[in-house]
């Protein structure tokens, strides 16, 4: 038997200070009155600074240091997946942070025109959602028989990940991918970023 066309998802740890990129994040979302307008009409309950702020790496030296953790876990990631590219090929391009309070989520996503993308937790309270992810197959199976919950997790056609507060989860930026709704009774805060071509 070969298993083959895998869906790789990276999780490591980061050590960085949570409590202080946590308190700027709530900063930010305060003087951030576009993403609150946007998060107001199109995330409900939530707050992102995605289409708004979505360039922290290059407003705030605390995201510039926390660009530079993660791009070696992307080349660790580019190494794995065996891509044929330079390392200096991919590049941060975007950066936002997000904020789900108790009842928020975040719907079934992919992110376009970006070949790595990923989140970097800072605040994952007891109870708050995982991130689930979506075969990308799925579309293409019609007649397939449904499989067994206690099915082996690489014949799944959903995984459901929980990172803790100061992991990075990277994965091709081509993967469907939500945020189911947040049961915590408090909020789930993150920064997440694509990777293009540089």
């Amino acid at each position: 038997m070969q298993q083959l066309f895998a869906t790789q998802i990276y999780q490591k740890k980061i050590q960085f200070d949570l409590k202080d990129l946590a308190k700027e994040i709530h900063q930010i979302s305060t003087a951030d009155v576009a993403g609150q307008k946007w998060s107001s009409k199109n995330y409900q309950n939530g707050y992102t600074s995605y289409g708004s702020w979505d360039q922290m790496h290059k407003m705030s030296s605390t995201f510039r240091d926390l660009e530079k953790k993660i791009d070696k876990h992307v080349q660790a990631l580019i190494k794995n997946l065996d891509f044929e590219i330079d390392k200096k090929a991919l590049k941060m391009d975007s950066c936002w942070v997000n904020i789900m309070p108790p009842g928020a989520q975040h719907t079934s996503h992919l992110h376009p025109n970006s070949v790595i993308s990923g989140t970097f937790y800072v605040a994952i309270p007891a109870k708050s959602s995982a991130i689930k992810f979506e075969d990308p197959r799925l579309g293409l199976f019609m007649n397939a028989p449904t499989v067994k919950l206690s099915g082996r997790k690489e014949n799944q056609r959903f995984f459901s990940l929980d990172p803790k507060a100061g992991d990075v989860v990277l994965f091709e930026s081509w993967l469907k991918h939500e945020v189911p709704r947040n049961e915590s009774k408090k909020p789930r805060i993150s920064v997440s970023f694509n990777y293009g071509w540089n």
